[in-house]
């Protein structure tokens, strides 16, 4: 009797592996993947839909948008920022060169090599993939750039894997049912 009860112990602890091992396993399988970005993506800057191609930066911890003729005002007891974008739409070759208001988020002080800049900083939307994500961008005449657009960490953080071997991964194609990922001030990185 020792033998059989020791047998059917061992028996169902095998079972017992076995089957947690097989949920484990389709657990994993069924988990969804992470998108997988390039170091350079289109994008498109929304509501525009303009097409920009962009540069995914992991040096840089805020993401940054060429515009022109940045000045801060005051509207309603409140710091907002009048500025012009000056993109080419990547699709159509259209340059997109509107003025646009929006609330100062916070102002960035960026110190490099050619000394120190203040930046404002504004909330922007930006479609990358299939979702739209509103995300904090410097304003900066940025026409001396490759790319007109950078995204840094805060930003790429939110997209998923970065593969700074590849290019072109994802196109955006976000419509009007597309996801929209508001901006969290909570998560603040450093």
């Amino acid at each position: 009797m020792g033998k059989t009860f020791l047998g059917a112990t061992w028996a169902g602890a095998l079972a017992t592996t076995v089957m947690v091992g097989t949920l484990t396993i389709s657990t994993n399988a069924t988990a969804e993947e992470p998108d997988v970005f390039g170091w350079v993506e289109n994008a498109t800057i929304e509501p525009w839909g303009i097409a920009v191609k962009a540069k995914l930066d992991s040096g840089a911890l805020t993401s940054s948008m060429d515009a022109r003729d940045i000045e801060l005002f005051e509207k309603a007891g409140e710091e907002w920022v009048r500025f012009r974008l000056k993109l080419e739409d990547q699709e159509s070759g259209e340059t997109f060169s509107d003025q646009i208001e929006r609330p100062l988020y916070r102002e960035l002080t960026v110190r490099g090599a050619g000394g120190r800049d203040e930046r404002p900083v504004v909330l922007m939307d930006v479609c990358m993939g299939d979702t739209i994500y509103e995300e904090q961008f410097s304003l900066r005449d940025r026409e001396e750039m490759i790319y007109p657009l950078l995204l840094g960490r805060r930003t790429i953080s939110h997209l998923g894997l970065l593969d700074v071997r590849s290019t072109f991964l994802q196109n955006p194609k976000c419509g009007d049912n597309a996801e929209h990922v508001p901006y969290d001030p909570d998560d603040e990185q450093t």
